[in-house]
């Protein structure tokens, strides 16, 4: 395989495997994928994606067997500098499921300006200028 070959496998395996938080919200509307909230407890009662699955990774094992075989699991932690979402979609993977991991996890999410809930209500924040000027 020369350099540029393996390059674009990288490349080619990374979009396949990731999915970007517009293209993620599209693929639930559409209902071939539901979110997984990968985070500890106290992070998920701090704020979550509005219908999102709760799978902590302390629980996984014991829940693998609920989870949806008939669509893609979209997991997600805290943002970029986390990768317990990664941790836990590798064993879903193992476990014969279908992944993609969601690109900047929630704090892309909010910062899109996409549903959010904490203590059973659910809000949406203005998006971010950043995430949503034209360029």
């Amino acid at each position: 395989m020369t350099d540029l070959e393996a390059r674009l496998a990288h490349v080619d395996a990374r979009l396949a495997y990731e999915i970007d938080v517009v293209a993620a919200s599209q693929a639930v509307t559409e209902g071939w994928a539901v979110l997984v909230d990968t985070r500890r407890q106290e992070s998920w009662d701090h704020g979550h994606i509005a219908g999102a699955l709760h799978l902590p990774k302390a629980g996984l094992d014991a829940r693998i067997d609920e989870l949806p075989r008939d669509r893609t699991l979209i997991v997600y932690g805290w943002g970029p500098g986390c990768n317990g979402a990664t941790t836990t979609a590798r064993m879903l993977l193992a476990a014969g499921l279908d992944v993609q991991e969601l690109l900047g996890g929630y704090e892309y999410w909010v910062r899109n300006g996409f549903e959010t809930e904490a203590g059973g209500v659910v809000s949406r924040q203005a998006p971010d200028p950043l995430v949503t000027a034209e360029h």
